[in-house]
């Protein structure tokens, strides 16, 4: 029988407040634990509570812009959780609560771009399966998404400074929370290890840029997460043209106001302008009602030119991406495994054929209605690449984030101060009837294989300790792979 503890688990004394989380199996769990709290569109500041906090439900995940659909469910396994503003909070899965253990300590950052996602959204982030190696602490963080955390008011005030970049802060705050506090769940806080997918992995390049986050981790794993200008262009201009858009929308100012009227001052704007008191409604007015008036504007704001926010904005307090402004020498400090999918986003489509039953006259057709007359070569180099492949999948090979993270990976190994090291998931899922898509190989990392039905499949298992062990590997101080304390079957 499996063991449960909730009454006799140790109370901890952090740097905000005492906790209380379970024991299961083996593991020490803690959910939603407050890193961090703010105002809306202002800097996180260190949370603290009073009395004894029960950390065995997971926290509020940040609000949405738009309502999501569940869809695709086989392919991406999700979970949706309440939301709200209030997101900044953390999960912790441990084997050990000893301040001596010194294991290394692993931290997911989600996916969904900029704005979407969240710390336990698909079923395969659990951290439980991995912490049960032994061999590293478990960490997931919650921070604002979208234009709560990143919509520029700089123009607005000086107490808006970094409002464009409010998410970035929230994670900052987080791995500092981390840096203070791991040694009690058994952790190392000079061995942090960041990974994370798609939007996730952005967001780790993008600390890599941030001089506030320096030392606060020391090792990264992207996952199909490196976009260049075509995928996610870098934000221009400042906020003027859309928080004035919004204001009109909302009706806290009249239609004849220019965006231009705007200043430092108390009164922001000259007569008829914007004032102070029009922008501080925005803290205010209930959240469904400002994501509509974003959502009523940013597409007339857009087709004008002008920033419409939800992505981090390059500035003195974050360096910008690394594909357009260049790596920080201290980012050529940290190594990195970069790392894309097969297909990515091409295998999510249906296509019109069984890839199984194809005759040799249909895959070449196939090829030729992409490839035209460079046809025969392209195959020949990708049995070359790949020859236990159906070539006719060729057609279905990922150039949206192959590209970019090879040439980051080039980037980073040119400056030669710390390891650099690049991988493809190329599995097939023969059930699905599909080469590898975008997600698809986060329960592998994770030890989650369990937990996803399309990784029901002979060998799975064997790919799934191998790539978890690629983690480990990274994250152990020396990098070779620390001794397991504990399998799972």
């Amino acid at each position: 029988m499996k063991e449960f503890r909730y009454k006799n688990t140790p109370v901890l004394e952090t740097t905000s407040g005492k906790l209380k989380g379970f024991y299961y199996d083996g593991i020490y769990t803690f959910r939603g634990i407050p890193y961090a709290e703010a105002k809306r569109f202002h800097q996180p500041m260190p949370s603290h509570w009073e009395g004894v906090k029960d950390a065995t439900s997971y926290g509020f995940v940040c609000p949405l812009l738009q309502q999501d659909t569940p869809s695709a469910e086989l392919l991406v396994p999700h979970r949706y959780w309440p939301m709200d503003e209030n997101c900044q909070n953390l999960n912790i899965w441990t084997d050990s609560l000893d301040e001596s253990a010194k294991k290394p300590v692993i931290v997911w950052i989600h996916g969904g771009g900029y704005f979407a996602g969240s710390s336990i959204e698909q079923i395969a982030y659990d951290g439980y399966s991995l912490a049960s190696t032994g061999e590293a602490v478990i960490v997931s963080i919650n921070h604002r998404l979208n234009i709560l955390g990143y919509l520029d008011l700089s123009p607005f005030g000086e107490e808006y400074a970094n409002s464009a970049n409010a998410g970035h802060a929230d994670m900052v705050a987080a791995l500092r929370w981390i840096h203070d506090n791991i040694a009690r769940f058994g952790g190392d806080p000079d061995n942090v290890t960041l990974f994370g997918q798609s939007g996730g992995g952005m967001k780790i390049l993008d600390l890599m840029q941030i001089p506030e986050a320096d030392g606060l981790f020391h090792k990264a794993l992207i996952m199909s997460g490196v976009a260049d200008e075509n995928l996610m262009p870098e934000p221009k201009g400042d906020g003027r043209m859309i928080v004035t858009a919004m204001l009109k929308k909302l009706g806290i100012i009249s239609e004849g106001t220019d965006a231009s009227e705007t200043g430092t001052e108390d009164d922001l704007g000259q007569e008829g302008g914007i004032t102070r008191a029009a922008v501080k409604k925005l803290e205010t007015i209930p959240y469904v009602q400002l994501a509509a008036a974003y959502n009523s504007v940013c597409q007339t704001v857009a087709a004008q030119g002008g920033y419409t926010g939800t992505s981090p904005m390059p500035n003195d307090w974050f360096k910008g991406n690394p594909l357009l402004h260049g790596f920080r020498a201290h980012a050529y400090t940290i190594p990195v495994m970069i790392g894309t999918v097969f297909a990515e986003f091409t295998s999510f489509a249906q296509l019109p054929y069984d890839r199984e039953t194809l005759t040799e006259e249909q895959k070449q057709q196939i090829v030729r209605s992409v490839y035209g007359d460079s046809s025969g070569k392209i195959i020949d180099l990708f049995r070359k690449a790949f020859p236990e492949k159906n070539y006719a999948d060729v057609v279905l090979i990922d150039r949206c984030m192959r590209e970019p993270s090879k040439k980051i990976a080039a980037m980073h190994a040119a400056g030669k101060g710390a390891g650099t090291y690049l991988y493809e998931f190329t599995v097939d899922f023969p059930e699905m009837g599909k080469a590898a898509w975008h997600c698809s190989d986060i329960p592998f990392f994770f030890r989650n294989t369990a937990l996803a039905e399309y990784c029901q499949f002979q060998g799975a298992g064997k790919l799934e300790r191998a790539m978890s062990d690629s983690l480990i590997r990274l994250h152990s101080r020396h990098g070779r792979l620390l001794p397991r304390r504990r399998n799972r079957p």
